[in-house]
């Protein structure tokens, strides 16, 4: 990541922002487009697997994906605020002694993150500028599962995108969004020996999900929602 974007991370992400939504997420739990992912990666089996979440944030994903039985999980995060109050929501769950952490960008770090069952990256992608690198490395890594939660290519994201962008660069602050089209995505995917098992979407975002192709698991149908 581009050191002004890795700066831009740090300050956008910040403390105040953590403790935010950390509040938000106890007092409305998880947002309905990272409910559908872990519901459609615990509908293909996470018992006893590895998790590796990506931008993951609070960690809200790899908590619940441990709680459903997960063995064991890696928390890769670009903000060092985010990953502060993850560890907290571990250890008041009971679970830091089975997350590994790493703060930093996770396309320069992926020559030391092993692969992992379940890989997630739960609104990483669009806050992302090199989609091939990220994608790529992250993808290559997924053993078995593969979940996304990225935007909707529409007109009206795309204009959120422009505001949202256009906003930070009158702040002076270098971090931007972006609406990388999801059927790229879909194909650096497939061509790393994964294929899309589930899919669903609202006005906004969509939730893809891969499976290894030489894996087994519980088939699910493709076009929900």
């Amino acid at each position: 990541m581009p050191c002004a974007h890795c700066q831009a991370v740090e300050t956008t992400f910040g403390d105040r922002s953590a403790e935010r939504r950390r509040e938000q997420m106890h007092k409305r739990g998880l947002d309905r487009t990272t409910r559908w992912l872990i519901e459609d990666l615990e509908a293909q089996g996470v018992r006893g697997a590895s998790v590796l979440d990506i931008g993951g944030g609070l960690g809200g994903i790899m908590l619940h994906l441990l709680e459903a039985g997960a063995s064991s999980a890696t928390l890769v995060e670009a903000s060092s605020a985010f990953l502060k109050a993850a560890r907290r929501e571990a250890d008041e769950r009971g679970v830091s002694d089975r997350v590994a952490w790493l703060h930093g960008d996770f396309v320069e770090l992926a020559s030391d993150v092993m692969g992992a069952d379940v890989v997630c990256l739960d609104r990483v992608i669009c806050c992302y500028p090199d989609m091939p690198g990220l994608v790529g490395l992250s993808s290559a890594r997924a053993n078995r599962l593969y979940g996304l939660v990225l935007p909707r290519r529409a007109w009206w994201t795309r204009l959120g995108a422009w505001g949202i962008n256009t906003i930070m660069w009158l702040s002076r602050n270098a971090f931007r969004v972006f609406i990388h089209r999801p059927e790229a995505v879909e194909r650096i995917a497939r061509r790393n020996g994964l294929e899309p098992v589930y899919r669903r979407r609202d006005s906004v975002w969509q939730v893809l999900v891969f499976r290894r192709v030489e894996s087994v698991g519980v088939a699910t149908p493709l076009g929900a929602g």
